[in-house]
């Protein structure tokens, strides 16, 4: 094996080892959805209380991912990483053995912590490695997997392991897998530390968008338990836009700015941001209500929630690893983007008429198949478009801005299709129907409501999108290669 075939394969290594402990964190945010029931019986969780197990992990998560993206262009992505995957393992076994429920609510958001300096520095490593086309596309199709399935892979593991075990193995699972990344990236990925001109940290910026963010969290999680026109809630989302607004301000004139407000001139970059956060909600929503609908209405156990979800786990897979890269190759980002959008939103529409008295194979596997075939066509684009047109020195901020916008898209979306099928599954109870049709007529509801996201998603990035061609011999800022590295071994995919 020459150099060449040895340093492509160590940067294939690499990507695994960076996407195998990003799925370690994007899963842990479904992960524990089907194991609620038993955290609340053996922890004592009252029911306003076990929301915490999620809202704790999302809300430190979405709170400190701009800072962590800022913190690897500063002081070097790897050391970040590293430093966050050793949070979440250690956070993680503190997780599985928690003796009361502060405790585990303690250990979700440090695990958030952990998990957001994992998000935000991963895909911009990932990018650096891979500069050609041909190759970036496909890492990007790994990647992509990772980020649109890992909520059904989350799913489908915390069924499988609550079911199958006990709910602390929703934990446990996480200490190997930290244990490999770790190994892995310290011996793949190089240490490279930024130059000197890379600045300083803007402190005050900082801590002025890390408690926006967590604040716009909280407002977004609660809003549904206080009431969306609730002074509480009002007051919450109030105070966070505040804060963003003195955020802007502070960046439009400090020297050495947390975020450069000339990121969000890239037209490309906006967008995708739009794309994200409707597409993100549409998704968040989609994992959690079909959940609930499978074990509310159709009576699944937690094992057969987790199963019901591997027939999407492997289209998806199938699509991101191995069609994915060969759509963009050959039409470009903005073709593949659209129909694999508008999959999910058909997808959403089939799942918002299934009936009380629905079966799997008729009414749950069809849409699952196309939630699958959309989103693993889909990501990849929207990867590429986010991040063509930045700048090498400022890929882990970017990055960082794209797993935000997906983070907080996901939240709300997911808080506002809750609050519609729960105000119309309240309305059917009030008219006189059972408890399994109102809570399928709230679901129905949602889900159309989701398939109108994922719909406009696909009109919008399908109309003002404007992504550089997908040249094989240009590198990720369009400029031509003197010696374009050959295409990798399609075995190296497949590994």
């Amino acid at each position: 094996m020459n150099a060449t075939d040895t340093t492509r394969r160590t940067r294939w290594l690499a990507l695994y080892a960076l996407c195998l402990g990003d799925l370690m964190i994007v899963l842990d945010t479904n992960i524990v959805n089907v194991a609620l029931p038993s955290i609340q019986s053996d922890l004592s969780f009252s029911s306003e209380a076990l929301a915490w197990v999620v809202n704790a992990y999302m809300l430190t998560f979405g709170g400190f991912l701009l800072l962590s993206g800022r913190l690897g262009d500063l002081y070097g992505n790897r050391r970040v990483l590293l430093g966050g995957v050793a949070a979440f393992t250690v956070a993680s076994v503190a997780c599985a053995f928690a003796p009361t429920a502060a405790f585990l609510v303690v250990g979700r958001a440090v695990q958030g912590l952990g998990g957001a300096a994992v998000s935000a520095v991963a895909l911009a490593l990932i990018m650096g490695l891979f500069t050609d086309p041909g190759e970036r596309a496909k890492a990007m199709g790994v990647f992509g997997f990772v980020m649109s399935g890992g909520g059904a892979v989350g799913v489908l593991l915390g069924g499988v392991l609550t079911g199958l075990l006990t709910w602390h193995w929703i934990f446990l699972v996480n200490v190997p897998i930290g244990i490999a990344v770790w190994f892995l990236v310290t011996r793949l990925v190089a240490d490279e530390r930024p130059s000197e001109t890379s600045g300083t940290l803007d402190v005050t910026g900082a801590a002025l968008v890390t408690v926006a963010l967590m604040l716009a969290v909280y407002g977004v999680v609660g809003g549904n338990e206080a009431g969306w026109t609730s002074n509480r809630t009002l007051s919450i989302l109030a105070l966070a836009a505040a804060l963003l607004v003195a955020f802007v301000i502070r960046e439009a004139r400090v020297e050495n700015p947390l975020v450069p407000l000339r990121l969000f001139r890239l037209r490309n970059v906006v967008i995708s941001q739009v794309v994200g956060v409707l597409w993100a909600g549409a998704m968040f929503a989609c994992f959690f209500l079909s959940a609930l609908y499978l074990q509310g209405v159709l009576g699944f156990d937690a094992l057969q929630v987790g199963l019901a979800y591997l027939p999407s786990c492997a289209v998806m897979a199938v699509m991101s690893l191995r069609i994915s890269d060969k759509l963009v190759m050959k039409y470009g980002v903005r073709p593949p983007l659209v129909v694999g959008l508008a999959l999910v939103a058909a997808s959403l529409a089939l799942f918002a008429i299934a009936p009380v008295d629905g079966t799997y194979v008729v009414h749950v596997l069809p849409p699952m198949v196309l939630l699958g075939l959309g989103a693993g066509i889909a990501f990849n684009p929207v990867l590429l478009a986010a991040m063509g047109d930045v700048e090498p020195h400022e890929a882990g901020l970017a990055s960082g801005v794209v797993n935000t916008s997906f983070m907080m898209g996901g939240a709300l979306g997911l808080a506002v299709l809750v609050a519609i099928s729960s105000s119309r599954t309240g309305s059917l109870v009030a008219s006189g129907s059972s408890m399994p049709e109102a809570l399928t007529g709230g679901y129905q509801v949602a889900f159309a409501a989701g398939a109108v996201m994922a719909g406009l998603a696909a009109v919008i990035g399908g109309v003002y999108l404007r992504p550089q061609p997908m040249d094989a011999g240009a590198d990720a800022h369009g400029a031509s290669l003197d010696e374009p590295e050959p295409e990798p071994e399609p075995e190296a995919c497949a590994a």
